[in-house]
């Protein structure tokens, strides 16, 4: 046992069984990704699922090209807050995500974000923000065009949805992205359970990962009634199928860095 290496996540159950696991022998020359990430977002999308929320930003970023659109997203990133906490947006992420997450490549693993957020939004500060390029980024999107004008070369944004990446499109959008069944994911809610199902039905060796948001005073607490992010049939499976489940109250020391 290794806590130093985690030192957010303090249980020793969840942290030994992460040990153990990453230091098992494999075959496989390369390690691959975990989806840890999604979770601040979809708080902040209230009533709107995935669906809804983007068709709203297909239409009002139509004609927009990525590079604007990038710059824009940037600039958001640089400066806006959360109402309730006052911190950037970008600064509440998960302190045990980042570890873990480093904790991983420091091991051989290469990470991904698997998010149903869209994936031009979260390209241009998950570099900096999780270590995670942005070619390492899977998420929902819109349609996009080649045009050349004018006015110059560019790749501009369409009024219509493309791909939602959430429930059963997670392992779909895996597949697009990478070509390989991932041996370690994590998530947590029933938008996931279709990645996490799917990546430990492919080998024995494979790692899930649920988080149960239980913390109301540091977070948010929400589960199986909650009408965003909610956490139900993948909290039945992940008990049934013996995924390690995580409790942000009791087995999170800091919720963010």
């Amino acid at each position: 046992m290794r806590p130093e290496l985690l030192p957010a996540l303090p249980s020793r159950s969840a942290a030994r069984r992460i040990h153990r696991y990453v230091d098992q022998p494999r075959r496989l020359p390369v390690r691959a990704p975990p989806r840890l990430s999604g979770q601040d977002q979809q708080r902040t999308d209230h009533e709107l699922d995935q669906n809804d929320m983007l068709k709203i930003v297909a239409a009002t970023h139509s004609g927009m090209s990525i590079d604007d659109f990038d710059a824009e997203v940037r600039g958001w990133a640089a400066t806006a807050r959360h109402p309730k906490t006052g911190r950037r947006y970008t600064s509440m992420v998960f302190q045990p995500m980042l570890e873990l997450l480093a904790y991983l490549r420091a091991n051989g693993f290469r990470t991904y974000i698997v998010s149903g957020g869209g994936i031009d939004f979260m390209r241009p500060w998950t570099e900096a923000v999780y270590g995670i390029a942005p070619e390492q980024v899977i998420g929902s999107s819109g349609k996009t065009r080649y045009v050349s004008d004018q006015d110059g070369v560019r790749l501009e944004k369409l009024p219509e949805v493309d791909f939602i990446d959430d429930g059963p499109g997670k392992p779909v959008g895996i597949q697009r992205h990478i070509g390989r069944r991932p041996i370690f994911a994590a998530g947590n809610s029933d938008g996931d359970l279709q990645m996490l199902e799917w990546t430990t039905s492919g080998r024995p060796a494979a790692m899930a990962i649920i988080v149960h948001h239980t913390d109301a005073d540091r977070e948010w607490a929400y589960d199986r009634k909650s009408s965003v992010g909610k956490l139900d049939k993948a909290w039945d499976m992940a008990a049934a199928r013996g995924w390690t489940a995580v409790d942000m109250k009791n087995d999170w020391a800091a919720i963010y860095p």
